[in-house]
């Protein structure tokens, strides 16, 4: 099974709730950027991970997929190729585990924002605005658009980003994602990466989600390729349809 990697265009943080949960108005899109799952029937789940982004991936029952199979109870044998950069902000773990929800036949997509804020957006796909805190989801019409994504050799903690957005005031961002300033906050690298960026191109980046990935539009590449020997990965990826 296809896990096509989320990209975030968008993300205002609009309140907490009482339960600590934040509340969010978000645009994502799905991407042609995608990890590859076989996944059979077992009696007990297990996991296997190969690919360029395996090293670190864990394979126990911390797993988002793993996860995933004991929420469908429905033990699985699942082997993941990951060549989503993991911890970049692309949804790659959600993305895995919306795969295996889709093969184990979970509809109810709101329910699922318990395993993860992305997997309910990594179920449904396409394009959507995204509130709540990631299940209330509607549908907007299809756009092809062409990003090229830059992961850094970083990896920045979802949680720790939101506390620190809490800790700062809850600020709002000048530019399209509200969690940028607290990203940078929590690991202070991303801004240097913000500036090479912004410096080979000419435009500043967007930041995806909570880092490290930033991303500019249309093709980009080539005016990026020294990145490259600093250790980023660097990705043309396009729009698709709902899946």
């Amino acid at each position: 099974m296809v896990a096509p990697a989320k990209l975030t265009i968008s993300l205002r943080v609009t309140g907490v709730r009482p339960d600590g949960f934040h509340l969010i108005d978000a645009e994502m899109v799905t991407l042609n950027l995608h990890d590859v799952l076989t996944i059979t029937d077992a009696a007990q789940s297990s996991m296997t991970v190969s690919g360029p982004f395996a090293d670190g991936v864990p394979t126990d029952a911390s797993n988002l997929c793993m996860r995933a199979a004991e929420f469908a109870q429905r033990p699985a044998r699942i082997h993941l190729e990951k060549q989503i950069p993991h911890g970049g902000g692309l949804g790659g773990g959600s993305a895995d585990a919306a795969a295996v929800l889709r093969w184990a036949g979970v509809s109810d997509v709101a329910s699922t924002v318990g395993l993860g804020a992305d997997i309910p957006f990594c179920l449904l796909g396409g394009r959507a605005r995204v509130q709540g805190i990631g299940e209330v989801l509607t549908d907007l019409p299809h756009v092809d658009r062409i990003f090229t994504l830059i992961a850094p050799p970083l990896h920045v903690s979802t949680p720790a980003v939101y506390q620190a957005w809490d800790e700062l005031g809850g600020p709002q961002n000048v530019g399209p994602n509200d969690l940028e300033p607290a990203a940078i906050s929590v690991e202070p690298r991303l801004a240097w990466w913000r500036d090479a960026i912004a410096d080979r191109i000419g435009v500043t980046p967007t930041l995806a989600g909570s880092g490290a990935t930033w991303f500019v539009e249309g093709e980009r590449d080539d005016a990026l390729v020294d990145l490259i020997g600093e250790g980023a990965v660097v990705r043309v990826a396009r729009t698709i349809k709902r899946m």
